[in-house]
């Protein structure tokens, strides 16, 4: 098991950081057979290839400034997915950050990293301030220093096997299908379980044990919030390929799952040892709410960004494809509409994602800025439900070509392939392999086995639709609206024909939500607070470097 950490900060390159997985030892399982080293396994390279450009893209002086960020609480440069957020600019910049990172890798997993220490900083301090104590904040800082300072990526080990779904963490009959502490001494805690859907766990440096529900008193040992290196003995990784390596490689099918895709493991502790420095709580279930909460805020306002850099590439492979077919969209009505509507749906969801981190607030106990829940979940679910309608317009835009076209094999074949290139070739000024390789991209993308994959992650990854609805619901201020309805119909007015400031009446829940902030002139953005800088460009347009030609994009890919 490799646990030191370095004092001196450093930001890892790519290459590093595929060196760094050889110093681990973890004991991970893909398809049926042992890893030997995770870092030579060709069924994970894809996902390897997706984390190591957050750690390129840092140092390149390009994307610098937006991959960067100074870390208040040590002055130190560190990875903006490992940076706790201090201000609205904050959210914007890891807003767009994974958009950047997510159009080239679709889904680059790291940003998992992101989400889940901020919100274990701002429950640990939550849990100080209830006892009067600093020691889980301390506890969390130096261990989150250490993460920054070695530049490591961490898995979120949350979503448990969870048994029998109708009955509690205390009440299944197999206690493993949630992990939990089984003992506890002077030097640390001892945990049994499983966590099922962890993404990216086989090539991480550790992994972050959180509960997956809020937790009753009598689920107090199922309350667990820890680190856990990825060697760590006791410790089982069984996990899916990343992405599709090896499928036609040579010929050119599976064009973006080869190089860059997602792993997703179930991860087996049996009598894990973890030492106190590394417990971020153990038992406190009142706090286990909050967490959960946190951390699915931080996590949906992520995912926005994710899903828009997933939307533009999809946006840019839909043109490319009306164009090798002989269709200019901004002459073709029906084509129009279809590509208007897959940028409206993108940019849609996207906007819930920048009012999300407008309206950001500080945390009350750690300071943290958290996105708007409203906002956050707003675009999430619009992601999640729409993302059928994205594969749908991908598929119009582009015509059954690109899943009736022979496979890649024929392109080579003597006997078919000059016809084909002859017969199937659309616009003279677009070459037919041009065509061809666009058409199998967006099949890898939208209609094979990574379509399939990205719509349900999409759907579910986050929290179901309707985790999100519940969230939106109880904290949308709907008694604002009431109380606006009430005085426009002269009740609740003062005697001097003013509006009333009538207090919440607990007997009706529905006027239980308010958010007065949202009423006034500014918002709920207090005069002063930072805001996102107009960050440089190679061109110098602050367009082109929040929205790059989506055509360039595809283009670089083929």
């Amino acid at each position: 098991m490799n646990d030191s950490f370095t004092q001196t900060p450093r930001l890892m390159s790519g290459q590093q950081f595929r060196e760094s997985l050889r110093e681990r030892k973890p004991r991970v399982f893909v398809d049926g057979r042992a890893v030997e080293c995770v870092a030579d396994e060709p069924a994970l390279q894809p996902g390897i290839n997706a984390i190591a450009l957050t750690y390129d893209l840092a140092l390149d002086p390009r994307h610098a400034a937006l991959m960067t960020a100074v870390q208040q609480t040590s002055g130190r440069t560190v990875n903006r997915l490992s940076h706790i957020n201090q201000s609205s600019g904050d959210l914007l910049n890891k807003l767009e950050a994974v958009r950047l990172v997510c159009q080239e890798t679709g889904c680059a997993q790291r940003y998992l990293t992101h989400d889940a220490l901020n919100a274990i900083g701002q429950v640990s301090a939550r849990i100080d301030d209830a006892r009067g104590t600093t020691d889980h904040t301390e506890r969390f800082l130096d261990y989150l220093h250490r993460v920054q300072d070695q530049d490591l990526t961490m898995a979120v080990a949350m979503t448990d096997a969870k048994g029998d779904r109708s009955r509690r963490p205390n009440e299944q009959a197999n206690v493993d299908s949630y992990v939990h502490v089984v003992e506890k001494t002077a030097k640390g805690i001892v945990i049994s379980g499983t966590k099922a859907i962890v993404t990216g766990a086989p090539y991480v440096h550790e992994l972050l044990v959180m509960p997956c529900r809020n937790m009753g008193r009598d689920d107090a040992d199922f309350a667990v919030c820890c680190a856990v290196p990825i060697d760590v003995p006791g410790l089982t990784i069984i996990a899916r390929p990343a992405g599709r390596p090896g499928d036609k490689v040579e010929h050119g099918e599976a064009l973006f799952s080869r190089r860059y895709g997602q792993s997703t493991a179930v991860c087996i502790f049996d009598r894990v040892f973890v030492p106190w420095d590394r417990v971020f709580y153990a038992g406190e279930w009142e706090h286990s709410g909050h967490l959960t909460y946190s951390y699915a805020t931080h996590h949906r306002h992520t995912c926005i960004g994710a899903r828009a850099g997933f939307g533009d590439l999809l946006i840019g492979a839909g043109a490319l494809m009306c164009e090798a077919n002989g269709f200019d969209p901004g002459q073709e009505t029906h084509l129009r509409e279809q590509m208007v509507e897959l940028i409206t749906i993108t940019e849609g969801f996207y906007a819930c994602g920048v009012a999300a981190s407008v309206y950001g607030r500080a945390d009350e106990h750690s300071r943290t800025f958290m996105p708007d829940p409203v906002f956050s979940n707003i675009g999430k679910l619009l992601l999640a439900t729409k993302i059928y309608d994205m594969h749908r317009i991908a598929h119009y835009v582009s015509g059954g070509l690109i899943v009736t076209l022979p496979g890649p094999d024929e392109d080579h074949n003597p006997e078919t392939g000059a016809r084909l290139s002859d017969v199937l070739r659309a616009n003279p000024d677009v070459p037919y392999e041009q065509r061809i390789e666009t058409a199998r991209f967006l099949e890898d993308l939208t209609a094979g086995y990574q379509g399939g994959w990205y719509s349900v992650i999409s759907l579910h990854g986050g929290g179901s639709p309707a985790a999100m609805k519940q969230e939106i619901w109880r904290n949308y201020p709907v008694g604002n609206k009431v109380e606006l309805v009430e005085r426009l119909l002269e009740r609740g007015v003062a005697a001097d024909g003013t509006a009333a400031a009538a207090p919440h009446d607990p007997a009706r829940p529905i006027t239980r939500n308010r958010q007065p902030g949202r009423c006034c002139d500014t918002g709920c953005t207090a005069p002063g607070q930072p805001i996102m800088v107009d960050l440089p460009s190679p061109t110098g347009d602050r367009a082109s470097r929040q929205k790059p030609s989506s055509a360039a994009r595809i283009r670089k890919w083929l």
